[in-house]
């Protein structure tokens, strides 16, 4: 990020490492060790199940 021209941006999380979060302005990027990832279980909470499709009359 330094590189492309974001400067020095704050990282919350790094000494404990279980979940690591950096702001990268626009974009703010999560990283978790898997068991942490899997507890969390994101996916399962941002997903949304299709509606059931009523049936043909």
């Amino acid at each position: 990020m330094k590189e492309a021209g974001y400067g020095t941006r704050p990282i919350d999380g790094l000494q404990q490492g279980d979940w690591v979060l950096v702001d990268a302005g626009d974009v703010i990027v999560h990283l978790f060790r898997q068991e942490v990832r899997d507890y969390y279980d994101l996916e399962g909470m941002w997903s949304v199940a299709e509606p059931e499709r009523a049936a043909a009359r």
